[in-house]
């Protein structure tokens, strides 16, 4: 199975990784969406968020940007990070992944 977050606000991609409102959490079973739900995530405060989420159990995070030290401790986690990606539905972010679309560019936060 995986297990994909997104952070959103008004439930779309979040430009800023930090700065989201909600999480998008997406399980996939054999290339289909099997559950989806926004959750709220805990205060942001460096090193929460990357805990937070592995707990969770997540294996993926598609994003718009993401500083370098977040992503160093994702990766430390096995969990795979997709940065800079266009402002859609979190469902639509995670089936052009699977389906080997998803369009990624610059980080959108390169601090």
């Amino acid at each position: 199975m995986l297990k994909f977050a997104i952070p959103t606000i008004d439930r779309k991609l979040c430009a800023h990784f930090g700065h989201c409102e909600e999480f998008a959490i997406i399980e996939v079973e054999n290339t289909e969406i099997t559950n989806s739900q926004f959750v709220e995530p805990p205060m942001h405060e460096p090193g929460v968020l990357p805990r937070w989420l592995h707990e969770q159990g997540v294996t993926h995070i598609i994003s718009g940007g993401m500083g370098m030290r977040a992503q160093s401790l994702f990766q430390q986690n096995n969990i795979e990070v997709c940065v800079g990606s266009e402002q859609k539905q979190p469902e639509e972010l995670v089936l052009d992944y699977l389906n080997n679309k998803l369009i990624v560019g610059e980080n959108l936060c390169e601090h």
